[in-house]
């Protein structure tokens, strides 16, 4: 007997679980959001343009709460946390920049590194006594080229490439979660961290870099390669609700990992690497001011 391929269908029933998604006011984020609601949950959008995720939520169904998080900013994140009341059941990683022509975030990070994985990192370890379940994050395949430079993580030094920076910032999100689970284990928590990436999935990160050429080839890729970000959400929803182990990595299940329903993917061997996972975890606490909140269980 066969059975279908999984989808937001499938997820169970979350009535009395809560749920924060980061950058659900679009794309990926929003779909995981509306449909974390839908299951009955109770959602916090938490979004730097408050304006717009009040218009996402009035398309959701459900308990939905928007609230503002500028992630570039680490002030607007201890904001967040410290108005954050109650249990946390699941996080969702989910915001990020693509490619974006160089900037610096209030902090003075680069900015995609500084949105897309410091901002997060901050959050998460501020929220981290209020979790329950799990935590999500969201990654890109676009990691496989990534590598991390712990000597100029913020591009001071080397020239700024958009791209590369983009990639070194994603495949952090995948370092992020094996240090964190690691840490997690160590500290005898329940508590599962898990990472998703959508594939090829048409958003609104596309066609936002500093170069035209490469904002009409995404443009034309969209149209004719991508899944709709319905489809590219799948990953997420199924990396916040299954049974699955801390450090799974959720991807599309079709062509080259672009396209499909949601099943486990395999990271590439630098996303692996528990030495530079420290390291990174390391720094980032250093720049963030932000440290690992759970003590290690207690051993004989």
């Amino acid at each position: 007997m066969t059975t279908s391929p999984w989808s937001a269908a499938d997820l169970p029933d979350l009535h009395g679980r809560t749920a924060i998604v980061t950058g659900a006011n679009s794309g990926i984020g929003r779909v995981a959001a509306q449909e974390l609601a839908r299951a009955g949950a109770a959602v916090t959008l938490a979004v730097r343009d408050t304006k717009k995720g009040d218009g996402a939520a009035t398309s959701m169904t459900g308990d939905v709460t928007v609230r503002q998080l500028d992630l570039a900013d680490l002030s607007s994140v201890r904001s967040f946390a410290a108005g954050t009341n109650g249990t946390v059941n699941i996080l969702v990683d989910n915001a990020g920049i693509m490619a974006a022509p160089e900037g610096r975030t209030v902090d003075g990070f680069e900015m995609q590194i500084g949105t897309n994985h410091l901002g997060h990192f901050a959050l998460t370890n501020l929220l981290l006594p209020q979790i329950t379940d799990r935590v999500v994050v969201v990654s890109s395949e676009l990691h496989r080229n990534g590598k991390i430079d712990l000597d100029d993580l913020n591009f001071e030094r080397r020239p700024y490439k958009p791209w590369a920076a983009y990639s070194q910032s994603k495949l952090a999100n995948l370092l992020f979660v094996l240090e964190l689970e690691r840490r997690l284990t160590e500290a005898g928590s329940s508590i599962r961290a898990t990472a998703a990436h959508p594939g090829y999935a048409a958003t609104n990160l596309q066609g936002r870099s500093s170069n035209p050429l490469i904002n009409l080839v995404t443009a034309i890729g969209n149209r004719l390669i991508a899944q709709s970000d319905t489809m590219g959400a799948l990953p997420t929803l199924y990396a916040a609700s299954a049974d699955i182990p801390g450090g799974t990595y959720i991807g599309p299940d079709g062509f080259r990992h672009m396209r499909g329903h949601p099943a486990v993917d395999s990271p590439a061997s630098q996303a692996l690497d528990a030495a530079t996972a420290r390291g990174l975890w390391e720094l980032s606490e250093k720049l963030t001011g932000v440290h690992f909140p759970l003590n290690p269980s207690a051993t004989d």
